[in-house]
């Protein structure tokens, strides 16, 4: 039977956080070279500024400025706890730096094209649901091309949680029984999944943003599946089909 798919973009279908990982690490050398003659270390520094992004998100959404911002506020905290003078071209220094992650070459997963291709060629429906400034976000998806698969199916959010694809689901037509939700996140897109009451592929990733990882509190009420790769979701998907159609019949 023909599913109804949607798909996360960052870190599933294009790479992300690898990008923000090597602008982080620039960050935290620079802010070493600044604070560590007062006894600040770059892990000090890396811990500050996960804090304070994730805080922000959770308020903000994925609004594109707040990345560069928590490294400005990153600066200034630690310019406050240790005296140094704070300098207006150092904060202009990071806010640049933070934003220089926009402007990198995107780059699809391994198999990205051929997944898509498989399972849109057995007569399933493929949706885009992703999170991020709807600027960014399209720049990626047209350089991708990612029409191609999802027509107008694609769904932009600055706030990416349960009542967000809720709003989808119910707005949408969907069969709940027949829908997936594909992502490498647990907070923004299997935990919701399941809370939805759709099938959830957890596309687990190397490396991945602490703000993404948190425990399942929901019983799943379909398929609740972990892969690492992929092209590893048509066989899945199909597979539990069969299993599912089987236990039915028997």
């Amino acid at each position: 039977m023909s599913q109804q798919i949607l798909f996360d973009l960052d870190d599933t279908l294009v790479y992300c956080n690898k990008y923000f990982h090597a602008i982080l690490d620039r960050f935290a050398d620079r802010m070493a070279e600044w604070f560590g003659p007062a006894g600040i270390g770059r892990e000090e520094i890396a811990a500050k500024q996960t804090e304070i992004d994730i805080a922000g998100v959770q308020v903000l959404g994925f609004k594109s400025e707040h990345f560069p911002q928590s490294m400005v506020d990153t600066y200034r905290h630690f310019q406050s706890v240790t005296g140094r003078t704070r300098s207006a071209l150092e904060e202009e220094q990071l806010w640049k730096l933070g934003n220089s992650v926009y402007d990198l070459e995107i780059e699809p997963y391994p198999m990205m094209d051929e997944t898509l291709e498989k399972l849109a060629g057995k007569g399933h429906e493929l949706h885009l649901y992703t999170g991020g400034d709807a600027a960014i976000q399209l720049r990626k998806i047209e350089s991708m091309r990612l029409e191609r698969y999802f027509e107008n199916r694609i769904y932009i959010r600055q706030h990416k949680n349960t009542e967000a694809l809720e709003h989808i689901l119910s707005g949408g037509g969907f069969d709940r029984e027949n829908t997936w939700m594909i992502g490498n996140s647990v907070r923004t897109d299997v935990l919701p999944a399941v809370r939805c009451g759709i099938n959830a592929v957890y596309l687990k990733q190397e490396a991945e943003w602490a703000y993404n990882v948190i425990p399942i509190d929901a019983k799943p009420r379909g398929a609740l599946l972990t892969l690492t790769e992929l092209p590893q979701v048509p066989p899945a998907i199909h597979r539990y089909l069969d299993d599912h159609r089987m236990k039915e019949s028997g």
